[in-house]
């Protein structure tokens, strides 16, 4: 008799499935569930446990070291809370949520209370799947090349998840296992025939870091069950077919011949594995990490793992198929971004930076360190900002714009980006560059047309209409835009008038010397030779 007494949540489906195993392995005490019909049933299957109704019941009793939640998914989250406040070990079947951030709380407090947080994947406990990880780690399949997985049926069809967080997760936490390894990028698509809002087919599509490409495809619309992995190595191939319970490894290869690869085939080996049911060896696992106090293969940081990928197949999904990264840039500690503003998965925000109210930041964008991004900024994927720029209120930054380091753009200010454009016709391929020196000021309302350079520390004017490149530290005014002057990098107007001067023209704030370089001025730099 285990000393380690379970509590089983919902005896449905699956939860039945709990109650048979735990009570064969001699810890199951209660079973808890709102329906008469499946309390019986319990009874029936498992003489002499209790029952309750309500989860507070079970969690008010002393004697329950673990409880199993075997309730639809979207209870998942709220329910291993109480149970983790209660000072209860959990097991969540899959998934641990539906949301990562409730995955991440999940383990936090989990960690915080000391409790032992585990998931049901099933499927990692497989004989067959661990005889297939030690394949791999042995190093028998060579380098890994490419994974499939297909897991597809007729029914059960749910509304409380759509296909893929009722079916994939099995396939994602096999891959993750088998390739020890995240991907680097996920892209789902997928179907809708029963329900306007709820996926019954989704091809899911993985990028690894080394270079391993997978794919899940998932369905509860197909003529047949079946469920295969594939396992495609340099040295051979192996395929675990659940439905035909078998494991096979092809020894096929490719050989060079006048190099033209040419495929060499060789008989499937049946690999024997063992024949315990996968749910045992997890219910034992549960007991024996609630007894010892160590990590379940299964903990919450996997089952974490798989809950991130299955939020990012989701989020291409919604997306119509767009290849995301599984994580978002990781932002330093200290840059702020506004609860209402939208920074994309990609983008880089250096240390320091702000992103106010209502700002949009695209995938791919990158922006240097003690910047500030001011109410209804918006800046394009691509785009390069450097350091403590400063973009003012409903500036948008369009792709070809570059702005270097110390750029001000105020107010409204505007950045087009392309010269002809027609509301009908696609000219993104007409984007025209626009560099911003460092330093240079544009002031309120003014417009840059694209394919002009401002010079470095250049400034210019509000409402000013720039149609022709702008010299370093000219002052230029006007529509269209014209050279009216000289500033410093202080930006204190330089006395000297419109014409670029040709001798040393000196600061009188801040005693800074400039001198002629190219069609404007720059600071003059050491050991520069003197004026005649």
């Amino acid at each position: 008799m285990s000393k380690v007494q379970i509590a089983v949540v919902g005896a449905g489906y699956w939860g039945k499935n709990h109650v048979r195993n735990f009570h064969a392995l001699g810890a199951l005490r209660v079973v808890c569930d709102r329906d008469d019909d499946r309390l019986r049933a319990s009874l029936a299957a498992a003489p002499g446990v209790e029952v309750a109704r309500t989860l507070a019941e079970v969690l008010a009793r002393d004697d329950i070291q673990g409880v199993v939640l075997a309730t639809p998914a979207e209870t998942h989250y709220r329910l291993a809370c109480e149970c983790i406040a209660a000072g209860k070990d959990v097991l969540v079947e899959k998934p641990l949520a539906l949301r990562a951030s409730d995955g991440e709380d999940l383990v936090r407090r989990a960690d915080a209370a000391g409790r032992i947080l585990m998931v049901g994947h099933i499927l990692e406990f497989h004989p067959a799947v661990r005889k297939l990880h030690e394949l791999v780690t042995q190093g028998a399949l060579g380098n890994l090349r490419y994974a499939y997985s297909n897991r597809l049926n007729l029914g059960k069809v749910r509304r409380e998840e759509n296909i893929l967080w009722s079916f994939a997760p099995h396939d994602v936490a096999i891959l993750l296992r088998l390739l020890g390894e995240e991907p680097a990028t996920v892209a789902a698509t997928g179907g809708n025939y029963l329900h306007p809002s709820i996926a019954d087919v989704t091809v899911s599509n993985f990028t690894f870091p080394s270079g391993v490409r997978a794919h899940i495809h998932v369905s509860w619309l197909h003529p047949f069950k079946e469920q295969k992995l594939v396992l495609v190595g340099e040295k051979a191939m192996a395929v675990f077919d659940d439905g035909e319970k078998k494991l096979l490894l092809y020894e096929h290869g490719i050989d060079w011949v006048d190099r033209v690869p040419v495929p060499r085939k060789a008989e499937a080996k049946e690999v024997p594995f063992g024949d315990d049911e996968p749910l045992r060896a997890e219910c034992s696992a549960f007991i024996e990490a609630i007894a010892t106090r160590r990590a379940p293969l299964t903990d919450g940081r996997s089952g974490l793992a798989v809950l991130r990928v299955l939020a990012r197949c989701q989020e291409s999904l919604e997306r119509g198929g767009a290849v995301l990264p599984l994580r978002d840039a990781e932002a330093p500690p200290d840059v702020f971004v506004h609860p209402t503003a939208s920074v994309g998965p990609g983008a880089v925000l250096g240390r320091g930076t702000k992103v106010w109210h209502h700002v949009h930041v695209m995938s791919g964008a990158r922006i240097g360190e003690r910047c500030v991004l001011g109410q209804n900024a918006f800046v394009a994927d691509g785009v390069r900002i450097g350091n403590g720029v400063r973009i003012q209120n409903n500036v948008s930054v369009y792709k070809g714009v570059t702005l270097e380091d110390d750029v001000f753009c105020g107010p409204s200010m505007v950045f087009t980006n392309v010269k002809n454009p027609r509301a009908h016709l696609e000219r993104k391929d007409a984007f025209a560059a626009t560099p911003v020196g460092r330093g240079a000021t544009l002031g309120a309302n003014c417009t840059v047309v694209c394919g002009h350079r401002i010079g470095a520390y250049a400034m210019v004017a509000a409402g000013a209409v720039v149609t022709a490149d702008v010299p370093a530290h000219a002052l230029v005014m006007g529509v269209p835009a014209r050279i009216r002057g000289w500033v410093c990098a202080c930006g204190e107007r330089l006395p000297a008038g419109e014409v670029c001067p040709e001798a040393a023209v000196g600061c009188d704030a801040c005693g800074t010397e400039h001198v002629p370089h190219g069609a404007g001025l720059m600071a003059k730099p050491p050991g520069y030779p003197p004026t005649a």
